[in-house]
Parts: C-alpha cells; structure tokens; sequence
C-alpha cells in the first residue's frame, strides 16, 4: 500500500487480536524512517498506545535516507524515539546491521507489557557496496548487471570480514 499505511493496519490487527478474538499472538511492522513523515503513522501510533497493544512490534529501519534525499534536509522527524515515547512505546535502539542486538531487541519487545514496542535499527543504505552507501541516488534505481554483480562481490567480502 501506500506509505505510512502499514502501521495502522498493523494497529487495526493487533487489536483484533488482543481484544476481540484474544489471541496471544504478536504484529510486526517496518516502517522506513522517511515514511514517518506521513500523519498517518502518528495516529496509528497515538492509538496503539492508547490501547497498550504489547502484541505490536514496529521496526523502524533508520538509514536516514528517503527518495529525496536526507532526512533532516528533506523533513527532519528527529528524535523518533522521543517521538514514539510521547504516544507511549517502549523503544529499543539498536545497530541494524548487528544480528546479535537483532536479536535482542526482539526478545526484549516481546517481554515488554501494557504498551506496544518499536525497534529503531540505525542502518546505513547500501552497507559494504562502495557506489551505493549512503547514497540518495540508489533509492528506487536498479543496477547494471554489471554492478549488481560487484555489489554482490563487495557484500559477500564484507560478509567474510563479520
């Protein structure tokens, strides 16, 4: 769908199943961080912590890119965890490349009680490809077969190096 329509469908589902049907089960959504500057994701956030949905689990994936360019040169949403903390979240900052805080973040969120969780994984656009890190052109755009097949070179030596 459209942008910022993820997490109120995710906060549609979540209490569905905590309230109607009474399922333990758990909702996870990513969200960009460029996508945070829709409203829409501020009601469905205002509203999942309204309801204390800790069957709700949001990943903010935070390379501080969107398709126009930097965030804060294009709309500066910053603090997020601040942010999500006013509309009563439980956040969780993490490094987005590290599996082991992954992990960890995950199996904090799930223990968190009366309110729901958001993950802010703090990422770097094309990590360990030389021409695409941090860089806004690669947003939406494919490569050649050529340097598709050296950002897979370059991911797998990167990959090696962990």
């Amino acid at each position: 769908g459209s942008l910022g329509q993820g997490l109120s469908v995710a906060t549609g589902a979540a209490i569905g199943l905590k309230y109607i049907r009474k399922k333990p089960s758990r909702v996870f959504c990513i969200l960009g961080d460029g996508e945070l500057e829709e409203g829409q994701v501020w009601e469905a956030a205002a509203t999942a912590g309204h309801y204390k949905l800790d069957n709700l689990c949001a990943i903010v994936d935070n390379n501080n890119l969107q398709i126009d360019g930097h965030l804060p040169e294009v709309k500066n949403i910053y603090p997020i965890d601040e942010k999500f903390k006013a509309f009563q979240w439980e956040t969780i900052t993490i490094d987005g490349h590290n599996y082991e805080q992954i992990l960890s973040a995950f199996n904090k969120a799930k223990r968190i009680k009366g309110k729901p969780a958001v993950i802010i994984a703090k990422t770097i656009k094309g990590k360990d490809v030389s021409f695409m890190e941090d860089a806004v052109e690669w947003h939406g755009k494919a490569p050649s077969k050529e340097l598709a097949e050296k950002a897979l070179n370059e991911i797998k030596k990167g990959l090696s190096n962990d």
